[in-house]
């Protein structure tokens, strides 16, 4: 029983690790009941048996294992921290409990595993039970087969990976053990009961006999899928819908759940890969060229036994493949062909995806090989192509299948359109876009026409199936030159087409209703809803329709007609037979009159003259139908024809050809018959107009592209060269008013280069501007043809290159007739040509060169030769041969792999090379780069592993180049991206996840095998190599955005669990930064420069139709991606729809901005809150328009928002216009938008329209100054959402852009603090734009000029080093702008601009140098100030009370707080840089203290104030009694204009902080005048934070201005502090105010009051120390007066901030730490009126910043004494008590405050029965150690020479406290002389003590209140009595000898007594008996040392002190001895 006595006594958690037994089980038992009492998952509690659990279910005492397993599964259901025991705990059980022989311990160890699963831990006790199924005892292998079953069962395969297990199942049926077999039995009968068929294949190398026991089983299995029945904790939602359907029966079964049960699993993922490339016999690639067909076959036949396994490692196949492709393209031998196609079908199978690099080289082979006709071999051939397109897409075989559909054999033919069938089938709406289906489509169109039947019905089925797949709306728009017929039989064939997996295509029941005829509306109604959801598809046109024509019967009608091609004679091009000439006359002879014919051959002009205009009447007057074109335009080309002499006549013939035109149904035909004599007189000098007009004419009738080829090529063959240019100068034109749709560019080329090789400078002049015009659509690869022109000629085309970069294409204006037919059609086809041409890449109007013939064998074998010169000349070869192309199709040949073995090359020049071909391919190229990414595109990402930072930077742009033609996609599928990162490549890492850092972020969706990168990216996270670390980091948002924190934190699963903790952590922090996905651009957004045509043409041309069908369009197509989800909202109800135009006239005529109260705080709100998007993009996307849209819906008149939001850029102008006209009258209510108009013009700025862009910066110009006008200040939300984008518009090309923008920069200063735009401009100095870091940088130069260094954010020092960065930049204009923007910092502060820009290169520094020494401008703070008050004056020409009458008294608080908020940021500042030089240039933007100065106008002008002598500057300046009497009789004149006493004291407040000292004086005086008056000093109730913020604003303005100003008189100064000290010794006498002190404004109060104190200059003043001795008295009174709650608040965070700034003055720091023992030693009397939860809070803060370790790091320990003496007097003072006072502290466990707190409380708590008289006396008494270290200090004080006087009085106060103390132990190891001195000065401070009583700080306020009617002597007397007693001056004149000669110490706060607040003359006394004890100490010193040098005349007095001070040593002596 003792033994047990022992253990029952112990805790619980030593109990569980006891070595007797029973003591565990004991301790089991009591654990098990205490994880049951313990509620909070999160308790501590926890924490203690964390490390015991393990322990709990490896017992080795059987009875005991139990209660410790039941106990463990306790502990693993409820505490929080039990996934970290998941490893150890299971692994546990597995070795120690599954193999026990009680039932109970197996199944409490199985419930253990299962609860582990259920808390998310599911991959960790799988691997831990796959682990025990490798264990040689059978019992633990039947448990663990049985638990993987269980959690199967319960938990579904969702949550269990049944990879990992069925590939150790088929090992399980081979055991000896029948009890493992029968398990493994029952498991995989739960396996298949889950993924059903795709177990089969795992399971197909067991015992026939099992597998077929194991069929059996599986058709017992009912076939409704399974349910999850137990949920994961994270999955409580479905927990609850589960239990709910099994409350109800579980009879009916949701169809989404079903579907979610039952996704397929794929078989192939269950296998394992094998490699099958190390397997492939030696001598296979010899064989395979064998030239017996026997031996090739062999080979072949060994390939095909390896390619049967369904799943292939992935490797380097390309030599095999090249191998089989040989056979099947070139092997003579069919059925050596067919066995080749059968192992690329294998080869394509086993590698999916992992195939698709060999995709591209494979397929134009078996395409060609289609010729055969023998049936196995196209089988086989068909097989392969098949299973090949399953690994790419159709994107990347488009160009290799067009390629042969034009092929002469039409076996081919047939089987590229039977394959293209078979895809379509796999394909979607997404996978099959217009692009790819276009050409596609236009190829099998060809073929439905072919004369062979089979090719005809082959094409049929193609294009049958794509309509069922992509939708009848998709596909009729490319099938309308087919006739009823075939679009039948297209239908037919849709119909017929069954997809796989039974999926319905998009075209489904389209189809069936379009070939239906007419149905009902109903039948109708899902096929709308069906439509795909696209944002310019078919839903589109369908509500276009429908609301251009409501009453017109069903919807689809009107679509159908749309989508057949609209077969109406308008919309049809025009064609016409050429007719005779006699068949003509008689034409013209029926509609023109006789004598117009007869005359129109007369040989007098005159006649002619009036033939022609008869003419042209009659042609005005004929009806469009009745106009036979062709004949007329035959009459006017007879003789003379165009031949005509006669001016006059020949334009009137050219204009009636015009008329023609445009109002007749005009053919090409006709056109031929006119165009020669048009181009002809094209270059006449009066002729020239009329026939560019006709040629237009011509243009719009039958497309300006038929009509620009025959001119252009009629004009060139006329060797005319006013012809041609006048032809090109139209051509350009006609370009911008029709757009550059259909336009044939390679034609247009050649006969530009013949131009510019034209002897005729107008010719070449002409051509060089059109190439301008065909720049603004082509953009860059239009530069690529004229390469090779003469190096002059190519500086003009650049120069005219450089002019229209930045410019977007106009919107055409004109268009082709039969586009614009019809109201009604015109909705639909615009839709359709918008779609047509959005699809449609400027890359494939270039035509393209096949290169692949050049691509020959001995090109390929030079670039893999041995002889490294070989190789260059192999490159140099490639390189030419594609600089020859230009434009080269996708198909290379074999280059792909000859390439990629030169990035491998040794010889890191050819790499470079290589490198350098790959962009060229890039540019060549174009889109079709895609198919060769896996190829060529992966293998770079290898080379940015290299050594060698110029390779990876080359191998880094050619991947860039590469991207830009080929997008993200083809990159980030299949594993290549995550093999690359498993390469322990420092370098590979950093650069691959830098790039992946940059581009996710700018993708709307990624493959899903971006998954298989995270475990990479976990691993960088853990690097080595610091900046490996650092880029993974920062890709984790990035990939967080696109796979979720979900997805990214169950994959740390598998990861240790120190490095999981880490990454968890990683991921939390990361989660705050994912960045929002990018919307879908839309077809008119801002796109690329080749895609700009598309944008405009349906807005442009919308715009002459009426608003009804105008407006429909808008919603959708709003500029910038503006769609039409959110409308604005409608106009008052119950009005009648009026007439379009008097509808637009009423409703422009009321506001166009409305003011919503409060509504833009709200919104602020909403976007703090993230409940929208936060405005920040690198481009604007699709949802941000939306949400600008919707929030300005509800404040913006309609008819404007409609024009801001609409796509045609001349409306953006004319809703600028307005807003301009309004600007003024409507200032309030756009004041009230201002976000969301400046969130509107950032949209604009990624306009490339410059007319749109000048008009934004005139508007912000007007903005701006109305806004400075109105003294609006922009808000943090408007600023930050605006100026970012307004600087990146400072780098535009333009100058006259930049102008405009540097302008509005400068004003933005006026209305938003200089030092918030600094680090804004900071971030523009980062852009890849040269012009915009040099525009940034002389902006900053501007700043630092006009603000001085304070500006410089976040600090002078790391702006600097930044900028100086900026001197070495390559760009001259940035190198000069930095340079001049440091020499802008060193007119500023001097010489110290070189410490604070640090280390620069020698060449940078003596740049910089040279430069100053050239700069002849210094620091002038006189024409600065003048220069921003004459700027201010010019900006403010309105009266400047204005200000004052026009806002409320409620508005002038508000002020003070911006103010405050500015002084707050300013104090920070100055605290980080308290040594660095003073600015003496004052700021402009000072936070309205100019207005406020400007304010005092005449009504609120101040009598003058009477002047006193510099000594009476500490006595507030009493105000006339003129104006006493005034302010007693009656309301001042403040109260006049506000009419209000508050108002009153908010306007004086404000002028308190006034720039100008005589106006703060002034305002001082009125306030002081109040507080005199204890009947009125109540009504500054409520405005002491006001007055306080107000007076710390004037401080401020002191220190950082006033003081640096040469030109002020120091006198004023110090007057002005004394005013300011007097105010506030006066507040603070009345406790009732002083308490209202808030503590933010103490804190501030008392940094402020310090930074005086320790401010060097002020000492250097004269009675400047008198100002420091006030500040002094200043601050007990504040420490006295205020409410002890805030002060010790605002004490504890400014010693904490002063702690945290490094740049902090210690002398600071130990003020703070005095203030706060002072208030501790006031404890015990105020503790009671004290908030000791906030105090508490202070404390817990300032420990969770600084922990005890940290701050014992510091270089003093005092901060450290500090806080724990103040905790150590709370708990002394409140007991046990204080622990209820942690209310406000949310997490404890984040500092040790409640640790040490308990430890207090029990010291404490052992006392607690003593009486109350032991208890006090115990108070007093300190620990040894405390005492010792308080006595040091106290010493150490003493034997200062600054600190003796504040050392002796604490020595006497501490004595005085702690009698009982003896200080000899302390002084035995001192000097005799030390120690008698010490005596002597208590003696002296005790004798002072009982002499003079204390003097209360109130008798500063008596004398305030003295008499006015007392004498001027009486004053001045009475003053200087108070002055000596509050020590202000010496009181005694004898020890003048050595006070007058050596300047006085700094009085510090220790120095007035700190017992009471109120004896202030003890400091004066105190410093003259310091004085006398220094000078007996001399004394002393002298006659020891015997030295007759010095010998000075001393009084009586000090003579008798001495000889006492030398008997008292000697008595001393005496004692000691």
């Amino acid at each position: 029983m003792g033994d047990d006595s022992e253990w029952m006594k112990l805790p619980i958690d030593q109990k569980c690790e006891h070595k007797v037994w029973k003591a565990r089980l004991n301790g089991y038992e009591e654990s098990l009941k205490l994880f049951q009492r313990i509620e909070d998952e999160k308790s501590p509690e926890w924490g203690k048996f964390l490390g015991l659990i393990k322990k709990f279910v490896t017992e080795s005492n059987a009875v005991a294992q139990l209660k410790g397993l039941e106990a463990a599964l306790a502990f693993v259901g409820n505490a929080h921290l039990a996934g970290k025991t998941t490893a150890d705990v299971v692994s546990g059980v597995v070795t120690k409990v599954f193999n026990q022989p009680k039932a109970r311990a197996k199944e409490l160890g199985m419930d253990i595993c299962l609860m582990y699963v259920e808390i998310e831990k599911a991959e960790v006790v799988q691997d831990e039970l796959l682990k025990g199924l490798d264990n040689k005892n059978p019992k633990i292998v039947v448990a663990c087969i049985e638990t993987l079953r269980k959690a199967l069962s319960e938990f579904g395969s969702k949550i269990v990976t049944l990879k990992p297990v069925v590939k150790i199942l088929s090992k399980q049926f081979e055991s000896r053990e029948k009890a493992v077999r029968d398990e493994a039995k029952l498991l995989a009968v739960e396996i298949y009961r889950w993924i059903r068929d795709a177990l089969r294949p795992s399971l197909q190398s067991i015992n026939s006999v099992q597998l077929k026991e194991l069929e059996e089983e599986w058709t017992k299995l009912p076939s409704s899928p399974p349910k999850q029945t137990r949920f994961l904790r994270s999955q409580q939602d479905l927990k609850a819908k589960f239990e709910q359907q099994s409350a109800q029966g579980g009879a009916e079964s949701d169809g989404e759940d079903v579907e979610e049960t039952e996704s397929a699993v794929d078989p192939y993922e269950l296998l394992e890969a094998v490699d099958i490339l190390s397997k492939i016999p030696k001598d296979f690639y010899e064989d395979i060229e064998a030239k017996k067909w026997q031996e090739r076959k062999a080979a072949l036949e060994a390939i095909e036994v390896l390619t049967k396994n369904p799943k292939l490692e992935s490797g380097d196949y390309g030599d095999l493949v090249r191998a089989l492709k040989k056979v099947v393209g070139k092997d003579a031998n069919v059925m050596l062909v067919s066995m080749s196609a059968k192992c690329l079908a294998a080869l394509a199978s086993g590698l999916r995806k992992k195939f698709g690099p060999y995709a591209g080289q494979v397929v134009p082979t078996i395409l060609e090989k289609f010729k055969e006709k023998k049936p196995q071999v196209v089988q086989a051939l068909q097989e392969a192509i098949d299973a090949i397109f399953l690994t790419t897409t159709m994107q990347n075989l488009s160009e290799d299948v067009l390629s042969v559909m034009d092929n002469k054999n039409p076996s081919i033919k047939q089987q590229a359109s039977l394959f293209l069938s078979r895809s379509f089938r796999h394909c979607t709406q997404t996978t099959l876009p217009k692009g790819v289906l276009k050409p596609l489509c236009a190829a099998l169109t060809k073929q439905v026409n072919d004369s062979a039947p089979e090719v005809r019905d082959a094409a049929f089925e193609a294009l049958g199936t794509a309509m069922k797949v992509v939708g009848e709306k998709a596909v009729n728009p490319f099938l309308a030159d087919l006739d009823k017929l075939k679009l039948d039989k297209i239908k037919e064939c849709a119909d017929k087409v069954e997809l796989p997996g039974g999926r319905k295509g998009a075209g489904g029941s389209s189809v069936g209703a379009a070939g239906g005829g007419n149905k009902s509306s109903s039948a109708k109604a899902p096929s709308t809803a069906q439509a795909p959801p696209k944002s310019s598809g078919p839903p589109k046109k369908a509500a276009t329709a429908a609301a251009s024509k409501p009453s017109s019967g069903p919807p689809k009608k009107g679509k159908a007609a749309s989508a057949g091609g609209k077969k109406t004679p308008d919309n049809k091009e025009v064609i016409e037979n050429q007719l005779s000439t006699e068949v003509c006359e008689e034409l013209a002879a029926g509609v023109l009159p006789a004598s117009c014919l007869q005359q129109l051959d007369s040989a007098n002009w005159k006649e002619r003259l009036a033939s022609m205009e008869e003419f042209q009447r009659a042609v005005e007057t004929m009806e469009k139908a009745d106009m036979p074109c062709q004949a007329l335009v035959r009459m006017l080309a007879k003789k003379p024809g165009w031949k005509e002499t006669n001016f006059q006549v020949m334009q009137m013939k050219l204009h009636v050809v015009a008329l023609v035109a445009q109002r007749g149904q005009f053919s090409k035909t006709s056109a031929s018959v006119v165009l020669d004599g048009l181009v002809d007189k094209v270059g006449d000098v009066k002729c020239g107009g009329n026939a560019k007009e006709g040629l237009t004419a011509i243009a719009e009738a039958c497309s300006l592209p038929w009509t620009a080829e025959q001119v252009v090529s009629m004009a060139f063959a006329q060797k005319n060269p006013k012809n041609q240019a006048e032809t090109l100068n139209w051509l350009a034109n006609a370009m911008k008013e029709f757009g550059f749709a259909g336009i044939n560019v390679k034609g247009f080329i050649n006969n530009v280069k013949t131009a510019l090789g034209a002897t005729n400078p107008a010719v070449r002049t002409a051509a060089i501007t059109l190439l301008g015009v065909m720049f603004l659509y082509m953009g860059a690869p239009l530069r690529m043809f004229f390469e090779d022109e003469k190096p002059a000629l190519l500086t003009q085309i650049n120069a005219e290159f450089e002019k229209m970069q930045g410019q977007s294409p106009p919107a055409p204006t004109r268009f082709t007739k039969k586009t614009a037919a019809s109201a009604d059609d015109e909705a639909d086809e615009g839709d359709e040509q918008d779609e047509d041409r959005g699809g449609q890449d400027i890359m494939d109007l270039l035509p393209r060169t096949d290169i692949s013939d050049k691509i020959t064998s001995d090109l390929v074998s030079k670039i893999g030769d041995k002889n490294w010169k070989i190789r260059k000349e192999g490159l140099d070869e490639v390189a030419s041969v594609i600089s020859d192309a230009k434009f080269i199709t996708a198909n290379i040949g074999d280059l792909p792999l000859a390439l990629k073995g030169r990035l491998g090359d040794s010889n890191k020049i050819l790499v470079q090379q290589t490198l350098t071909i790959l962009q060229q391919l890039a540019t060549a190229m174009g889109p079709g780069l895609k198919q060769h990414v896996k190829a060529l595109g992966i293998p770079v990402i290898t080379v940015l592993g290299d050594s060698k930072p110029n390779v990876r930077a080359a191998a880094l742009m050619t991947l860039q180049s590469w991207v830009e033609q080929t997008g993200m996609k083809e990159w980030l599928e299949g594993e290549d991206l995550s093999e690359e990162l498993k390469r322990e490549n420092p370098f590979l890492r950093q650069e691959v996840l830098g790039w992946l850092a940059e581009k996710l972020p700018t993708l709307r969706t990624v493959s899903a095998d971006l998954m298989l990168c995270v475990p990479q990216l976990y691993a960088c996270l853990e690097d080595r190599n610091g900046d490996v670390r650092k880029k993974a980091q920062d890709a984790l948002p990035a990939f967080m955005m696109h796979l979720g924190y979900t997805k990214m934190t169950k994959a740390t699963g598998k990861l240790k669990s120190a490095s999981k903790d880490q990454v968890l952590a990683m991921l939390e922090k990361a989660r705050a930064a994912v960045p929002e996905k990018p919307a879908a651009p839309t077809k008119t957004g801002v796109e690329r420069d080749s895609a700009e045509m598309s944008r405009a043409p349906s807005a442009s041309r919308s715009q002459p139709l009426n608003d009804d069908i105008d407006s429909k369009p808008e919603v959708k197509k709003v500029r910038g991606g503006g769609g039409g989800a959110a409308t604005a909202k409608k106009p008052a109800a119950g009005k009648k729809p009026l007439a379009k135009g008097a509808k637009d006239d009423e409703d422009k005529s009321g506001p166009i901005f409305i003011h919503v109260p409060n509504a833009k705080e709200q919104r602020v709100k909403e976007e703090k809150q993230l409940k929208i998007l936060k405005w920040n993009f690198i481009t604007p996307r699709d949802e941000y328009v939306e949400q600008l849209k919707s929030r300005m819906s509800t404040c913006t008149a309609k008819w404007l928002l409609d024009e801001l939001f609409h796509n045609d850029f001349q409306r953006h102008v004319k809703a600028i216009g307005v807003m301009i006209e309004r600007l003024e009258s409507e200032r309030e209510a756009t004041i009230s938008c201002l976000d969301l108009i400046l969130k509107w013009v950032t949209l604009r700025f990624f306009d490339t329209n410059t007319t749109v862009l000048m008009k934004v910066l005139e508007y912000l110009k007007l903005l701006f100054a109305m806004l400075n006008r109105e003294n609006y200040h922009l808000t943090e939300f408007e600023a930050n959402s605006f100026i970012p984008y307004l600087i990146l518009k400072v780098g535009e090309p333009k100058d006259v852009v930049r102008k405009d923008v540097r302008a509005i920069l400068g004003m933005l200063c006026n209305v938003h603090p200089a030092s918030k735009v600094f680090p804004l401009l900071m971030e523009g100095t980062k852009s890849k734009n040269s012009k915009q870091r040099a525009e940034c940088l002389e902006e900053l130069g501007c700043l630092i000029e006009g603000y001085g260094m304070n500006v410089c954010q976040p600090t002078p020092a790391k702006s600097l080093k930044e900028i100086a960065v900026h001197i070495g930049d390559r760009d001259t204009s940035v190198r000069n702008a930095a340079l001049n923007t440091v020499v802008a910092v060193y007119n500023a502060c001097g010489e110290q601009v070189y410490k604070l820009i640090g280390n620069l290169s020698e060449k940078d520094m003596s740049m910089l140098e040279e430069r100053i020494k050239r700069s002849a401008k210094k620091t002038q703070a006189a024409p600065a100030k003048q220069n921003t008050t004459e700027r201010f004056q010019k900006e403010h020409p309105t009266n400047p009370n204005a200000t004052f009458l026009r806002k409320s008294a409620q508005e002038d608080p508000n002020k003070l707080k911006i103010m405050y908020r500015t002084y707050r940021i300013q104090t920070g500042q100055n605290s980080q840089h308290s040594d660095s030089s003073h600015p003496s240039i004052p700021k402009r933007f000072q936070l309205d203290l100019d207005t406020i100065e400007s304010d005092m106008g005449p009504e609120c002008k101040m009598p003058e104030l009477i002047e006193f002598n510099l000594d009476e500057l500490l006595e507030p300046v009493p105000i006339p009694e003129r104006l006493i009497r005034r302010m007693q009789s009656g309301p001042a004149h403040f109260d006049q204009l506000h009419y209000s006493t508050s108002s009153t004291i908010n306007l004086v407040i404000s002028q308190v902080a006034s720039g100008d000292i005589n106006t703060s004086i002034q305002a001082l005086a009125q306030i002081d005048e109040v507080l005199r008056q204890e009947d009125k000093a109540a009504v500054m109730s409520g405005h002491i934070d006001q007055f306080l913020i107000a007076t710390l604003m004037q401080l401020r303005l002191i220190y950082t201005t006033h003081m640096a100003d040469e030109r002020l008189d120091k006198k004023d100064i110090i007057k002005l502090y004394s005013c300011i000290i007097g105010n506030m010794l006066s507040l603070f006498s009345m406790e009732s105010l002083a308490k209202e002190a808030s503590m933010g404004v103490l804190k501030d109060l008392m940094h402020g009051v310090i930074t005086l104190m320790l401010d060097s200059r002020v000492e250097d003043i004269e009675d400047g120390q008198q100002v420091i001795r006030s500040v002094n008295l200043l601050m007990i009174s504040v420490l006295d007066k205020s409410d002890m709650t805030n002060i010790i608040s605002a004490l504890l965070v400014l010693l904490q901030d002063s702690l945290f700034m490094t740049a902090s003055s210690p002398m600071f720091t130990e003020l703070v730490m005095k203030c706060l023992w002072r208030m501790i030693r006031y404890l015990p009397q105020t503790i009671k009126n004290m908030n000791l939860d906030r105090i508490l809070l202070d404390i817990h803060n300032f420990m969770k910043v600084f922990p005890k370790d940290q701050l014992k790091k510091l270089k003093s320990d005092v901060p450290y004494r500090t806080i724990k003496t103040l905790l150590h007097m709370i708990c002394k003072l409140t007991g046990v008590k204080i622990l209820d006072h942690l209310t406000l502290i949310e997490n404890r466990s984040e500092s040790q405050l409640e640790t040490y707190m308990r430890r207090m409380v029990k010291l404490y708590a052992v006392d607690g029965e003593r009486d109350e008289k032991s208890v006090l006396r115990s108070e007093d008494r300190m620990s040894k150690a405390m005492v010792s270290d308080v006595l040091t200090e106290i010493f150490k004080k003493i034997g200062s020479k600054e600190n003796t006087k504040e050392g002796l009085t604490e020595l006497y106060e501490f004595k005085q406290k702690y009698p009982d103390v003896d200080l000899d132990l302390f002084l035995q190891h001192t000097t005799q002389f030390f120690q008698s001195y010490v005596e002597r000065g208590l003696r002296v401070i005790e004798s002072e003590k009982e002499s003079k009583a204390p003097v209360q700080i109130s008798a500063v306020n008596q004398q305030h209140s003295m008499d006015s009617n007392m004498s001027n002597e009486d004053v001045q007397r009475r003053l200087k009595i108070l002055r000596q007693r509050c020590g202000m001056e010496n009181m005694s004149t004898g020890v003048g000898g050595g006070g007058d000669s050596e300047p006085q110490p700094r009085p510090l706060l220790s120095s007035v007594p700190p017992s009471k607040p109120s004896v202030p003359s003890s400091t004066d006394m105190l410093h003259s008996k310091l004085s006398q004890l220094k000078e007996s100490r001399e004394m002393y010193q002298q006659d020891h040392t015997h030295s007759p040098a010095h010998t000075h005349t001393r009084g009586s007095a000090q003579s008798m002190q001495l000889d006492d001070l030398m008997k008292r040593v000697e008595k001393m002596k005496g004692s000691w001895q």
